[in-house]
């Protein structure tokens, strides 16, 4: 067993301001001077880059279908080995969800934090804090912070309104300096918001200065992680820009661990790709950069070149739309047959369990976009609401709108980088 101060900051629902209040108090700590380490619960990207801003450390995720309880055992586990402090950040509401925010606390014996928009409500706070914090038994509180609240005076009125036994932490007042941009897939990425970093830091200054500090937590030692080293002597190389950017911190730290070399590349702007055994297009935002990718030929060359040559590559989500001959009818970098398209409805959603040739790997799914393909599907998943979604195998390239997680199957992640 290892202890460490640890708190889940969760609310009633989204768009309470989770992320801005954990990256806010993430700050304060880190302002004190003590090594703060973050998590997110869920598969989520977008919320751990504002996160790691915040703390100046990457960000992993916690979700038991995708990453598998071990995993989130085994990354806790080595946090607390090396942190002074493990903030994490619930996903949705309390309880929404499986697993929710409120099933990882509990499976943790993490305290919860409840964070609650204030603006439009005075006594009713104590009441709905209450009926989280009480919900489930096994539930260990650290209290509650009014967000958006309006003044000195409504921050006191919604302190005075809980009750015994449940803590105030503290308050945020409402100020649309404070305010984080949105889009179809969440909030904008951290690189895009303007002074991002001025903004968690004027939210962290606001808080009081007398900020408690969580609980200490105490967390067990999982059994011993075993890294194959399947990709000794292998150079994978990644492609990471403004369009390509959804990458687990996990998975970059489990390539090495099998003994990959990693490099990096943009689609973008780079005209030719680096020298590897291997090639990774992650997700992103494809669809926002058409006119880049439709003028850089020479990427298009070079991609193509490599898949001619049998270099394997795993193209995800929007990995593969750009690998796709077009996406809205704007030319892509063609290696892949067929035609990539993104909707105003969410086409996908969800955990998935998907099984492959070498076995079963956790893998997340949540896009706008379509493929329209003469290919027909190697495999096929489906997720917890019925959506199927399919994995193609196109010579050397395994394409899908998934987001593998390599730690869940550590041997199916590495052969897809094995020719």
């Amino acid at each position: 067993m290892t202890a460490c101060r640890a708190v889940l900051v969760s609310a009633p629902a989204s768009g309470q301001g989770k992320t801005l209040v954990t990256a806010a108090l993430a700050r304060a700590w880190r302002n004190q001077g003590l090594r703060v380490q973050a998590f997110k619960c869920g598969p989520d990207f977008l919320d751990p880059m504002i996160l790691e801003l915040a703390t100046g450390h990457p960000v992993y995720q916690l979700d038991f279908t995708m990453c598998g309880e071990t995993d989130c055992q085994a990354q806790l586990y080595k946090a607390a080995q090396q942190a002074d402090l493990i903030i994490i950040e619930g996903v949705m509401g309390l309880y929404d969800g499986t697993p929710s925010s409120a099933d990882i606390a509990t499976r943790f014996d993490v305290p919860v934090l409840i964070t609650i928009d204030a603006g439009g409500m005075a006594q009713t706070f104590g009441a709905v804090a209450s009926g989280l914090l009480n919900f489930n038994p096994k539930l260990k509180s650290a209290g509650t912070f009014a967000n958006k609240v309006g003044s000195q005076g409504h921050a006191d009125l919604l302190r005075s309104s809980l009750p015994t036994g449940i803590a105030w932490f503290g308050a945020l007042q409402k100020n649309p300096q404070f305010a984080l941009p949105e889009r179809h897939l969440g909030l904008f990425r951290a690189g895009e918001i303007d002074n991002l970093d001025d903004i968690i830091e004027a939210a962290a200054n606001a808080l009081a200065t007398d900020l408690p500090l969580p609980p200490m937590v105490s967390f067990s030692q999982p059994a011993k992680q075993i890294y194959p080293q399947l990709l000794t002597n292998k150079t994978i190389a990644i492609a990471k820009d403004d369009a390509f950017c959804f990458i687990y911190q996990a998975n970059l730290d489990w390539l090495i661990e099998m003994g990959a070399t990693l490099t990096y590349f943009s689609p973008l702007h780079d005209t030719a790709l680096p020298e590897a055994d291997a090639y990774w297009l992650p997700g992103g935002y494809p669809e926002l950069h058409l006119a880049e990718i439709s003028k850089n030929t020479a990427m298009k060359n070079a991609l193509q070149q490599a898949a001619i040559a049998h270099k394997p590559i795993l193209a995800e989500c929007g990995g593969m739309m750009a690998l796709s001959a077009s996406i809205n009818g704007n030319p892509a970098f063609n290696v892949l047959p067929g035609n990539s398209q993104i909707h105003d409805k969410l086409q996908g959603l969800g955990a998935v369990k998907v099984t492959l040739a070498d076995g079963e790997i956790g893998s997340h799914t949540f896009h706008y976009g379509s493929f329209a393909t003469p290919l027909t599907p190697s495999y096929i998943a489906k997720t917890r609401f019925g959506k199927a979604e399919n994995i193609y195998q196109h010579g050397s390239i395994t394409a899908s709108f998934l987001h593998f997680y390599f730690a869940s199957n550590p041997q199916v992640a590495a052969r897809l980088f094995l020719s």
